[in-house]
């Protein structure tokens, strides 16, 4: 178990130490969001490599991890093409990282990315080292992580095709967006709570309460920290999301709120 962990920690610091210097290179801190989903399907298949747990969830895992952080990084990666800065980043970093120096972007940034992939990577570093304690329990993890990589991709699907409408309106408010303001980062948390299922529970009692940790950190990313609350202070400012934002819940999924606001 010692092992796996070692293992999963260095690679996370690899991961994000090339992140960071081609992050330099270009001038551009968002370029960890597509490492984010990268460095989680290095770690869950490095870690299984070393493991000795069960072989067919130690090899499972990789899949999920996988078919969830590669999506993602193609994802952001066609939608980061010719754009900018993240307005997210300059924010969390007190302005543009030419003005505020690169040495405030790795302390800020890759530490605490690498640090927290690790850590909320533990549950499948679990699974790499430890025997299956309840099948039913893996079987209820990979059915919550479905849930979550079928809202993420459908809430993004769903956004492609909203930008490419020339009637769209000034909000997108259609669909998964019309129950929550945020359904990939949601579906998300469904992936990483799915995870945690299958590869801390189910490893037992002690293992799953020694990870739950791991997707209570996740969610509390997306929402406070790097995710949504942090998109929010920008979305504010565009005509239409105030009202948006007043009949749609922000996080979790619920029926738009009819009326006055």
């Amino acid at each position: 178990m010692l092992t796996v962990l070692a293992v999963g920690l260095l690679t996370a610091a690899v991961v994000m130490t090339v992140t960071a210097l081609i992050a330099r290179a270009i001038g551009r801190v968002a370029v960890v969001d597509v490492a984010w989903g990268l460095g989680f399907v290095a770690i869950a298949v490095i870690t299984a490599l070393v493991g000795d747990g069960d072989a067919t969830r130690r090899w499972l895992l990789p899949v999920l991890v996988a078919t969830w952080g590669l999506r993602l990084a193609w994802h952001i990666r066609r939608r980061a093409v010719g754009a900018g800065e993240d307005p997210r980043y300059e924010q969390l970093l007190g302005g543009p990282v030419r003005e505020v120096g690169f040495g405030v972007a790795v302390r800020k940034v890759f530490v605490v990315q690498g640090a927290a992939m690790w850590f909320i990577s533990l549950p499948v570093q679990v699974a790499a080292a430890r025997q299956v304690s309840w099948w039913p329990v893996v079987v209820a993890g990979c059915v919550l992580w479905l849930v979550g990589v079928v809202f993420e991709a459908t809430g993004d699907a769903q956004l492609a095709a909203y930008k490419k409408d020339p009637d769209r309106g000034p909000v997108m408010d259609r669909g998964l967006w019309g129950w929550t303001r945020h359904p990939n980062y949601f579906g998300d948390a469904c992936v990483w709570w799915g995870l945690w299922l299958a590869g801390g529970l189910a490893s037992g009692w002690l293992p799953g309460l020694l990870t739950v940790l791991a997707p209570v950190a996740m969610t509390w990313f997306l929402v406070f920290a790097t995710g949504a609350r942090l998109l929010e202070r920008t979305m504010m400012k565009r005509p239409g999301y105030p009202e948006y934002a007043a009949r749609t819940s922000m996080f979790f999924p619920l029926p738009p709120k009819r009326g006055r606001a």
